[in-house]
């Protein structure tokens, strides 16, 4: 009977002792958090951070909507005397010019995303396995370019004469889609977070390098290929020296470039205008030279601003992880 007290009273001091093992585990840690005014205080700095990122963007679509000849005559306002959509009205003046080259600009940034993604998901997780036998000749591959270039003369002529790209397409998408940065990124992310027991039991089961790396990889990667995606995405989006290399064709200049074009031809008549008479006197007048600057801003980075919510679930997790390990 003493023996059955004494192992009651045992189990019971275990079952006290676990509880305040767990009430303790509970506690967060002094450590680990922080007090309520300290709490309240850095959630103001972020916020005051916050509003200096987003406020010259909002201050940059008031002017835009800005009456030229207020703004000439007040200078920036937060809350302009008078609004006009004269600025928008003169871009889209262009006719089909800007419809076109939207087109063009949204063609070259899906599928140069999804090409490029690809490209530099198939190649990153080949170099991330440890049981390829040419990762090092190809590892050699992507670190060549980021030390040395052949510069703008042999890339024109390598599209141009060699590969024939002038006034195609391709032109826009080809040379961004490769980025040995962005394999090195991806490379890494493979590495930390494929682990190779998923890979070789895949591999015991039938599964082919195609199927492997499309139901499995693919769908583990999501916040790695997302990172990636974004970067593509922008420098896509962005690029209008390309166009200025390759392009002569108009019809397939993208958004950027077609801005640009607008913004020196504004510029051009503005400084020559006291050489070109009168006629260049009257247009120079007429032109809302600084909203339309803020209006080419505008329109240029709104599609980009819709699109990045769907990449931030992701983006963050896929640059840490696949960034800080090596």
């Amino acid at each position: 009977m003493s023996d059955k007290k004494e192992l009651k009273r045992q189990l019971k001091e275990q079952k006290k002792l676990e509880k305040q093992i767990k009430k303790i585990e509970a506690m967060p840690s002094k450590y680990n958090s922080i007090k309520k005014p300290t709490n309240v205080l850095f959630n103001a700095i972020l916020a005051f951070l916050s509003f200096l990122c987003v406020m010259p963007f909002v201050f940059v679509i008031i002017i835009s909507f800005t009456d030229g000849e207020t703004l000439e005559m007040n200078g920036y306002r937060f809350i302009p005397e008078k609004l006009s959509l004269y600025a928008y009205q003169y871009i889209l003046d262009a006719g089909d010019s800007i419809l076109r080259s939207y087109g063009v600009t949204i063609f070259i940034t899906l599928v140069g995303t999804v090409l490029g993604v690809l490209l530099i998901g198939t190649y990153a997780y080949a170099l991330s396995r440890k049981n390829y036998a040419y990762k090092k000749f190809f590892t050699t591959v992507i670190t060549i370019p980021m030390l040395f270039g052949g510069g703008m003369i042999a890339n024109y002529l390598i599209m141009t004469q060699v590969l024939h790209l002038k006034d195609s397409i391709w032109a826009l998408i080809l040379p961004m889609c490769m980025n040995s940065y962005n394999i090195i990124i991806l490379r890494t992310f493979f590495k930390t977070s494929i682990p190779d027991a998923v890979v070789e039991s895949a591999k015991i089961d039938g599964a082919s390098e195609w199927r492997l790396f499309f139901q499995i990889v693919i769908p583990m990667s999501l916040p790695g290929l997302a990172t990636i995606g974004l970067f593509l995405t922008l420098g896509y989006w962005n690029d209008w020296f390309n166009a200025l290399m390759y392009m002569d064709d108009q019809t397939k200049i993208p958004l950027q470039f077609l801005l640009i074009k607008i913004e020196s031809s504004m510029a051009f008549l503005t400084d020559s205008k006291n050489n070109l008479g009168l006629m260049a006197d009257q247009a120079v007048a007429n032109l809302p030279q600084e909203t339309v600057k803020m209006a080419i801003v505008v329109i240029s980075t709104l599609p980009i601003i819709f699109a990045y919510p769907f990449f931030q679930r992701y983006f963050v997790n896929g640059l840490t992880v696949g960034a800080v390990k090596e």
